[in-house]
């Protein structure tokens, strides 16, 4: 795998604002890059171009949304026209394989230690904002203990799928080893995505 990236964060970013304007859909891009750069340093893999891969991860979120069935559709293009390769392509979609809405997908499985990782950070995050909302935006001091008691109050958060979380475990991290690097790589950006 060649871990060269054609484009740095800030034109990256640049790229997403191009397709979304949500603030929170980029409040969940830069949780999802700060996990896989922890998740990266914990594997002494290429922490930049895991990062990347958290940070373009639903590129095209922003076309899609209104049709979820064509999520990660537009994605490739995208990604070619800013000088990614086919390798970076194929794992940044493969979080979208498995899941019922995507046609294209649905049918296809993660195989790769990059894709357990992406798949489990991108949905990892969700559960860690909304128990940060419930505290108060407070992430400073959170627990792993009280992450995963809401990790396993299926009615917390109901629609985040704890089958992916636990995909993690296929990289041989342990789920409170993946929320502590979780909490953690999330600390780091409170302020960049609205929590303390």
């Amino acid at each position: 795998m060649n871990f060269e990236l054609p484009i740095n964060r800030q034109q990256a970013i640049h790229l997403l604002e191009e397709y979304n304007s949500d603030k929170s859909d980029f409040n969940h891009f830069f949780e999802s890059e700060a996990v896989m750069k922890e998740l990266a340093e914990k594997f002494k893999e290429n922490i930049e171009y895991w990062g990347m891969l958290g940070l373009l991860h639903d590129v095209d979120w922003g076309l899609t949304k209104n049709d979820a069935s064509t999520h990660l559709t537009k994605a490739p293009d995208i990604l070619r026209q800013a000088g990614f390769d086919e390798d970076f392509i194929r794992v940044l979609v493969s979080h979208g394989h498995g899941f019922e809405e995507l046609p294209a997908l649905k049918s296809k499985t993660r195989n790769e230690k990059i894709e357990f990782a992406l798949a489990a950070a991108e949905t990892v995050t969700g559960l860690v904002h909304a128990y940060a909302l419930m505290r108060g935006k407070k992430i400073s001091d959170m627990e792993v203990s009280g992450l995963k008691k809401k990790f396993k109050d299926k009615a917390f958060a109901a629609k985040i799928d704890r089958e992916i979380i636990r995909e993690i475990e296929k990289t041989g991290l342990s789920l409170d080893e993946f929320f502590e690097i979780a909490i953690n790589g999330i600390k780091k950006i409170a302020n960049e995505v609205e929590l303390q």
